[in-house]
């Protein structure tokens, strides 16, 4: 059975990517600040970890922590986000370090941290966002920190393509989650704007992740693919 790491698991997108790999894989989530009580209730043989991922040494470390735990790492995916909002107008160094160490600095760090633990056939996917081309006005360091990761995707496919490594990212449109539902005005102006006539949910998250990172994607690598039900085509 091979072992998926999802960061950043215990609710919204990395919570349905964890509860979906769980059905085959031995999986280990990260959590920081969210408890995990309920997931794992639900999904007992998933290994959670306390880890701040803004703290390198703490990132570094979590490969090893998932191999003592299941003696094999075969998955990473990068989904632990930070989404402090500011723009041009309000420039916050602190907000820009945090989203960028969380969404980039850290998915690099752990996958440094890994690679002499994957083996050719490994895969790593990293959740992006439609705001890495698509912008928003109250999101500048969030969207920038997201571009930087399709970026890294495909340098980081480029570099590990032959080692066996595949490396590819999925971004989401916006998602009505059971934490964060938007208002109904709002969800529906997303689903007007999109091809299918609805939002993405979770599960639609999940089942690309699941598709990028199984033997039926063998020769994808360095593809962003948007799962947003067409927005804005």
């Amino acid at each position: 059975m091979k072992t998926a790491l999802i960061t950043g698991a215990v609710r919204g997108l990395g919570r349905a990517i964890a509860t979906d790999l769980a059905k085959d894989h031995h999986v280990a989530i990260t959590w920081r600040g969210t408890n995990p009580t309920p997931l794992l209730r639900d999904c007992p043989d998933i290994a959670a970890f306390q880890v701040d991922l803004a703290n390198p040494e703490a990132t570094a470390a979590l490969p090893e922590q998932v191999i003592n735990r299941f003696g094999s790492l075969d998955l990473i995916v990068n989904n632990a986000g930070s989404i402090l909002t500011d723009d041009a107008e309000n420039y916050d160094a602190q907000t820009v370090e945090t989203n960028f160490n969380v969404n980039v600095n850290a998915p690099m760090g752990l996958v440094a941290a890994a690679l002499d633990h994957l083996k050719p056939g490994a895969a790593i996917v990293n959740i992006s966002s439609q705001n890495a081309r698509l912008p928003a006005m109250v999101a500048h360091s969030y969207s920038a920190s997201k571009a930087a990761v399709d970026t890294w995707t495909k340098i980081a496919a480029k570099t590990l393509g032959p080692k066996g490594i595949r490396v590819n990212a999925v971004a989401p449109g916006a998602i009505n989650t059971p934490e964060a539902t938007r208002p109904k005005d709002i969800t529906d102006i997303f689903i007007k704007d999109s091809a299918l006539g609805r939002m993405a949910t979770p599960e639609d998250i999940a089942a690309a992740v699941r598709f990028l990172a199984s033997d039926a994607a063998a020769a994808i690598t360095g593809v962003i693919l948007d799962v947003n039900a067409g927005y804005r085509l």
